[in-house]
């Protein structure tokens, strides 16, 4: 075999071997002869324009940062996401992350590395928000990595893994308020200078409630001399789905 392949090709010709002995399941349907199928894709409830310039949720003013933004700072320069986290791509991020389903990473990653280019942000690394040591023994991996890794090689960049660690355990994000959530990741990171410093980085997480955590990872990397953070997930949780506010 071509020794110049990568470790994500190698993974690619594995996984299409093994689809061949066990014909995959849709992750959104659970149709059989995919992991993400063309009905679940065309399914997706992609955020539409106007969206604010800082979080990226939609904005009744265009060009604009939103009013919520305007009180307070992130430490990112902007956030996009994908597409909204309703059905059928909220079924197939929680088997991505819950079900050990990684062939769903490389899934998402073509239609991301279109969004992504067409944001026309210029970075030089994907750096995946880490996992703890505990959740990521018990699972085994970091579903985020499952989709940053085929996406950096996609779009030609460094994949960072180790650029960014978890500095203490935190509890899970989800239930909590929106206040709840920034103290609860409030120096929860710690990044590495000799990988960061001076670069610009597009940090990626799976899904985006309030930002907070995008936030904590950006105010590491920046304090360890990364240029500029800008923010990505593949799913926006939006006001309809339920999030405290106080």
């Amino acid at each position: 075999m071509n020794k110049s392949l990568s470790r994500t090709s190698y993974q690619s010709i594995w996984n299409a071997f093994l689809d061949l002995l066990f014909p995959p399941t849709c992750g959104g349907c659970e149709t059989i002869g995919s992991c993400w199928c063309a009905t679940c894709h065309a399914k997706v409830n992609f955020l539409i324009e106007p969206l604010c310039l800082k979080c990226g949720l939609p904005s009744a003013k265009p060009s604009q940062q939103c009013s919520q933004c305007v009180k307070d700072s992130y430490s990112f320069s902007a956030l996009r996401s994908w597409a909204s986290f309703d059905e059928p791509l909220r079924s197939a991020l929680h088997r991505l992350k819950y079900k050990r389903d990684r062939s769903l990473g490389g899934a998402f990653a073509l239609p991301l590395s279109d969004f992504v280019r067409a944001l026309n942000w210029e970075v030089d690394m994907i750096v995946p928000v880490p996992l703890g040591k505990g959740r990521k023994k018990e699972r085994g991996y970091n579903q985020v990595e499952e989709i940053a890794s085929p996406l950096a090689e996609r779009l030609g960049l460094q994949h960072a893994p180790r650029a960014l660690t978890r500095a203490k355990e935190t509890r899970t994000q989800v239930g909590l308020s929106a206040l709840e959530r920034i103290e609860n990741v409030k120096g929860a990171f710690q990044a590495e200078p000799a990988l960061v410093k001076g670069r610009a980085v597009l940090l990626m997480d799976d899904v985006a409630t309030t930002g907070s955590t995008l936030s904590a990872g950006a105010d590491a990397l920046l304090s360890a001399g990364a240029s500029q953070i800008y923010a990505l997930t593949v799913a926006r949780a939006l006001p309809h789905h339920g999030l405290r506010h106080a």
